[in-house]
C-alpha cells in the first residue's frame, strides 16, 4: 500500500500556528484508533483460543513439534508470545534511536504499522494445520506493533506543547479503546452469530482477525498524511547501510547518557513496577473471572466490551483532572484505586456478573488514564532530540512487565495452591511499590534536569 506523499521536515518541536497543530494532533490520534484494535480483538479475545485449538487438533499423542521442539499443544501460545516480548525487548530500543538518528519517524512508523497490518491479515489464511505459521505471524504482528507504537509515542513532543499533552495523549489513549470497543462490538456480533451468517464458527474468526489488520492498514493513512518528520535535534539525517549499525551505536550512547538524568530513571523504574500490577490485571482478569468467581465466557466477553467503551470516557477524565490537580498527583490517585480494586477483588462472591461488571468498571475509569498520564509526564522528562530512543526504553519498561507480573502471580498460585483469590493480593505491592517510587520524584526538577520547560501543573 502506497504511502501519501512525502512530507517535508519541520524544525524540532510543535508548530507555532495553533490550527495545524491541532490538525497534527488529531492524525496522531487516528493511529491510536487504528492499531489498538490489534491488542483488543486479536490477542485479547480471538488468537490465543483459536491457534491453541489447531495446536491441539495437530497433535499427535498430546504433543505438537514446532521446528524440532516438542511441546503440549496449550503451550504454543504461551511460548509465542514470551517470544515475541523477548524480541521487542531486543528491538523496540534500536527502532526508537533509529528514528531519532535518521529523524524519519514518519516513514518508519509507516513501515512497521504495514508490517504488523499484513502479518495480521495473513493470519485469515490459517487454518488446520497452520498452528506454527500462525504463530510465526503472531510473533511478526507483534514485534511490529510494539515497534511502530516506539515512534508513534515519539511523536508527543513534536506534536504538542508541555502544557498540551496531558490531553493530548489521553484523547489518543481514549480514542485507541473506542475504536477497539467498536470492531470488537463488530466482531462480536459475527462470532455469536456466525450460523446465522452462514460461516463455520473458525471461519468467523479468521475474518476478525484479518478485518482486525485491515482496519490497522487503512486508518493507518490518515497520519501519515497529517504527521511531519522533524529535524533530528543534534545531527544530519543519513543514508545507508550503515543505519542499522548506527541505531546499536546511538542505543549505546543513549543507555550511557541515561546515568545524568538519574530522576527519568527512576520515573521508569516506578512505572515498571505499577504498570507491572495493571498489566497482570489486565491479562488475568478473565482467568479469575473463570477460575475464582465461576463467570462463563459470556459474562467475560461482555466485560471486555464495556471496559473498553467505558475507558473511553476514563480516559478523558482523568486527563480533566490532571489539568486540575496535576499528572502526578492523578497517576497517584489512580494507583490507590487500583490496590483497593485488586484489595476487594477476593470478596467478590462466587458466580456474581454484577459484582465483577463493578469491580470492572472501576479497573476501566483508571486504565487508560493511568496510561496515558504516564506517557505524556514521560515525554516532559526526556531531553530533546531523543524522544523516540527514551520511548523505546519506556515501552521496554511497559513489555518487562508483561514478565515479572505474570511470574509473582505464577509463584503465588504454586504457594496457595491454585488459590486465584489469594494469589491476586500478590499484585498490591507492584501498586504500592510504584505509588512509593514515584511519591519521591521530583517532577519539576527531572523536567528541568532534562532542559525541557516545566508545565503549570505538573
Amino acid at each position: 500500500m502506497p504511502f501519501p506523499q512525502k512530507a517535508p521536515q519541520e524544525p524540532t518541536g510543535p508548530l507555532a500556528d495553533p490550527r495545524a497543530r491541532r490538525a497534527e494532533q488529531r492524525g496522531w490520534y487516528v493511529y491510536d484508533w487504528a492499531a489498538s484494535v490489534f491488542n483488543t480483538s486479536v490477542i485479547t479475545v480471538f488468537l490465543g483460543p483459536y491457534l491453541t485449538s489447531l495446536a491441539e487438533s495437530a497433535a499427535v499423542d498430546g504433543r505438537i513439534s514446532v521446528l524440532g521442539w516438542e511441546m503440549a499443544p496449550e503451550a504454543l501460545y504461551p511460548y509465542a508470545t514470551s517470544l515475541s516480548v523477548l524480541l521487542q525487548l531486543l528491538v523496540l530500543p534500536v527502532i526508537g534511536a533509529l528514528a531519532d538518528y535518521t529523524g524519519r519517524k514518519r516513514e518508519l512508523m509507516g513501515v512497521l504499522a504495514y508490517i504488523g497490518a499484513f502479518a495480521t491479515m495473513g493470519l485469515y489464511f490459517v487454518a488446520d494445520g497452520g498452528h506454527v505459521a500462525g504463530a510465526g505471524l503472531f510473533i511478526l504482528a507483534n514485534l511490529a506493533f510494539g515497534a511502530a507504537f516506539v515512534v508513534y509515542n515519539s511523536f508527543l513532543p513534536d506534536i504538542a506543547t508541555p502544557q498540551e499533552r496531558d490531553d493530548v495523549s489521553s484523547r489518543g489513549w481514549g480514542l485507541g479503546y473506542l475504536g477497539g470497543a467498536v470492531l470488537l462490538a463488530i466482531h462480536l456480533v459475527l462470532y455469536l452469530s456466525h450460523e446465522s451468517f452462514g460461516v463455520e464458527q473458525g471461519h468467523a474468526v479468521r475474518i476478525c482477525m484479518a478485518s482486525a489488520g485491515l482496519w490497522w492498514a487503512l486508518f493507518t493513512l490518515v497520519p501519515l498524511a497529517r504527521l511531519r518528520d522533524r529535524r533530528p535535534a543534534d545531527r544530519e539525517a543519513r543514508e545507508g547501510t550503515r543505519l542499522v549499525r548506527a541505531g546499536f551505536v546511538q542505543l549505546w550512547h543513549t543507555a550511557k547518557e541515561l546515568r545524568a538524568y538519574p530522576k527519568t530513571l527512576l520515573f521508569l523504574v516506578a512505572y515498571l513496577l505499577f504498570n507491572d500490577g495493571v498489566q497482570t490485571v489486565i491479562a488475568f482478569s478473565a482467568t479469575f473471572a473463570d477460575q475464582a468467581l465461576e463467570l462463563g465466557q459470556e459474562v467475560q466477553i461482555g466485560t471486555i466490551l464495556m471496559v473498553q467503551f467505558v475507558a473511553f470516557g476514563g480516559a478523558l477524565l482523568l486527563g480533566s483532572i490532571a489539568r486540575r490537580l496535576g499528572t502526578k498527583r492523578t497517576i497517584l490517585g489512580s494507583l490507590v484505586i487500583w490496590t483497593i480494586v485488586v484489595g476487594v477483588a477476593p470478596l467478590l462472591q462466587a458466580g456474581s456478573a454484577v459484582q465483577f461488571f463493578i469491580l470492572a468498571f472501576f479497573i476501566a475509569i483508571v486504565l487508560g488514564g493511568t496510561q496515558a498520564l504516564s506517557r505524556s509526564l514521560f515525554s516532559h522528562l526526556v531531553p530533546r532530540g531523543k524522544e523516540a530512543e527514551y520511548f523505546g526504553l519506556y515501552e521496554i519498561s511497559d513489555k518487562g512487565s508483561a514478565f515479572l507480573g505474570s511470574l509473582t502471580l505464577g509463584v503465588a498460585l504454586d504457594v496457595t495452591g491454585g488459590d486465584y483469590r489469594l494469589a491476586i493480593l500478590s499484585l498490591i505491592p507492584f501498586f504500592v511499590a510504584g505509588f512509593v517510587v514515584l511519591v519521591v520524584i521530583s517532577i519539576p526538577a527531572a523536567i528541568r534536569d532534562a532542559g525541557n520547560q516545566v508545565p503549570e501543573r505538573i
